[in-house]
């Protein structure tokens, strides 16, 4: 698994650039993606963001992860890496115990 975690507001050529991350990896053939809103963190900056009432943040952390094999995330992690002006990127080794697309009709 390859996690993600950006600013909710960062942009990439106007576009959220969560939605780009995911519309990109579909288009690289990732086997799945999903996208995480955090309720409250830090990063670099150790700037507090929080969706507390008392002190609202506009850019809440965004978590995304993408399953897929080593080598595709790996691949797909060189296309999108000139984009990723800030954020985290790590790689979680995982046991698929179960994957299969939803019933269909």
């Amino acid at each position: 698994m390859l996690r993600i975690i950006i600013g909710e507001s960062d942009k990439h050529q106007g576009q959220r650039l969560y939605e780009w991350l995911v519309l990109k990896a579909r288009e690289c053939g990732i086997a799945g993606a999903t996208v995480m809103r955090g309720m409250m963190g830090y990063g670099a900056s150790s700037r507090i963001k929080t969706s507390s009432i008392l002190r609202l943040s506009e850019d809440l952390p965004v978590i995304l992860e993408f399953v897929d094999t080593q080598r595709m995330l790996m691949e797909f992690l060189e296309v999108i890496d000139p984009v990723l002006k800030g954020g985290l990127a790590t790689f979680e080794k995982m046991n698929i115990h179960l994957y299969r697309g939803g019933a269909k009709g």
